[in-house]
């Protein structure tokens, strides 16, 4: 097992537990209106095997007075930033909902400036070019909060209380606004794996919509399917642990 030095902590990425001397690291990318910290749990289920960090938005938890990013290129350039001092690293990427679409655009950055991820695991998203035209950004609160509950996953009791909604409603319209706005250009395909994970009745990513995204590689793709909808890894969290944790650690040895 090789030794890593820890990189120099920044805002931009959240570490839940140590790992430096860990086979492989990966970094895991929030959905709209998460944070960093939706990761804990799967961090703890990775550990000590998998050295597991988050991207931490900006405009949220230990960045919520910074301004919120409202397009996927925002996020992206503050993520390659944030992912810096990880440069001398194999690092694989997981992402879930809107969370996919950053980490496949930072694999695509990482890609070009000729550090490509070992692998990339996409969950609960349409492949980039077969989006669904959504305008929920632009509805009131009331029309916003509704999407969020066709999603699930989400205690609407929280949008109860003024405060909390004026807390977090901003957070997800930005988020919204950039993930229904983005638009793929056309470019190179990934030349590192990608594993597609979806739930069965996941109402804006189903299994077979989840298998498009092989055309967005070069290299083996692969698609598994739990029981569940949008978050369905809420209630799979042990079996997706595993399924990740055994698919980058055959990579990265």
């Amino acid at each position: 097992m090789v030794s890593h030095a820890d990189p120099v902590m920044s805002k931009g990425i959240q570490r839940f537990s140590s790992s430096p001397g860990a086979e492989a690291a990966l970094v895991c990318f929030p959905h709209a209106g998460g944070a960093a910290s939706y990761y804990r749990p799967f961090a703890a289920a990775l550990s000590p095997g998998i050295d597991v960090s988050a991207v931490q938005y900006p405009g949220r938890q230990n960045r919520r007075t910074e301004p919120l990013a409202r397009t996927i290129d925002q996020l992206v350039d503050d993520s390659v930033e944030a992912l810096g001092p990880w440069a001398h690293r194999a690092l694989s990427l997981f992402g879930h909902s809107m969370g996919a679409v950053v980490a496949y655009e930072v694999a695509r950055r990482l890609t070009a400036a000729g550090s490509p991820p070992v692998t990339l695991v996409v969950s609960g998203r349409r492949a980039p070019g077969d989006e669904q035209r959504c305008e929920a950004h632009l509805r009131d609160d009331d029309g916003l909060l509704a999407e969020i509950r066709r999603l699930g996953g989400t205690d609407m009791r929280l949008f109860e209380s003024p405060d909390m909604r004026a807390l977090f409603l901003p957070v997800l319209r930005a988020d919204y606004q950039a993930v229904e706005t983005y638009r793929h250009t056309d470019g190179p395909q990934l030349s590192c794996p990608v594993l597609a994970l979806a739930g069965d009745s996941d109402p804006v990513a189903s299994p077979a919509e989840m298998r498009h995204w092989a055309a967005r590689t070069s290299a083996r793709f692969d698609v598994l399917n739990f029981s569940g909808g949008h978050f369905y890894l809420a209630d799979h969290s042990a079996a997706v642990a595993s399924v990740v944790r055994d698919h980058v650690i055959a990579l990265t040895r």
